[in-house]
């Protein structure tokens, strides 16, 4: 066993019958053509299931906007980052000698994909039972103080205080698109603000829900 797998293991209270799935959701696809995309793929799919469902029955009268505000909150890139450094995640990764020159293993994107990949390998080499006890156990704080006790304040309202506070123009929400039956829309919406390069995009049932969503994705890329 390599130290790396090891190091791994010992961070995330899990020991893998198959190392090698360990060894391949530590390799960036820098470093070799078999590398932890695939595996961050189904992670990622793993996790967003498991916390959305540990959050349906830890909130049982919440709605299904505000569920979906949470789940947002503990999936971001920004959450797997700071996991991924409470675990150490980056100095285990396996790189090409671009991204280590380049500082590869602190960039957030490259190590929130390695805790989904490395939730990948666990379903894979443990089913789903212990993946889901790892998720929950490196989500334990966060799911028992840090998302569930934040502001009650709704997406927009949080942009539009952030945005007022710095003195910033406030966000402008457009209707992008608007597809489907008169009985089941769906609104597609942006949100430009001056902060991001790009706008963010939300969608919903009406716009109210599509403008939130794309106000929650543009606090999210701003590591809110």
């Amino acid at each position: 066993m390599s130290n790396r797998v090891r190091q791994l293991e010992q961070g995330i209270a899990y020991r893998f019958s198959d190392q090698s799935l360990a060894e391949l959701a530590l390799t960036h696809r820098s470093a070799d053509k078999h590398n932890n995309e695939r595996l961050e793929f189904l992670g990622d799919a793993i996790l967003g299931f498991t916390i959305a469902d540990e959050l349906l029955h830890r909130n049982p009268q919440a709605p299904e906007g505000e569920l979906s505000r949470l789940r947002s909150r503990l999936v971001n890139q920004q959450t797997l980052a700071d996991l991924a450094a409470g675990l150490q995640l980056g100095e285990l990764l396996v790189l090409g000698p671009g991204e280590l020159k380049s500082g590869g293993r602190q960039r957030v994107s490259i190590v929130a994909d390695a805790v989904e990949a490395v939730l990948g390998a666990i379903y894979l080499d443990g089913g789903l039972e212990a993946c889901r006890a790892v998720i929950l156990t490196l989500y334990g704080e966060l799911l028992e103080h840090g998302a569930l006790g934040v502001t009650g304040k709704d997406s927009k309202t949080r942009l539009q205080e952030l945005l007022q506070a710095k003195a910033l123009p406030l966000p402008v929400y457009k209707v992008i698109s608007i597809d489907g039956e008169a009985h089941e829309q769906i609104f597609v919406v942006s949100c430009t603000i001056s902060m991001l390069p790009e706008y963010t995009v939300g969608k919903g049932s009406n716009r109210r829900i599509a403008e939130q969503q794309a106000a929650e994705n543009a606090l999210q890329a701003l590591g809110l």
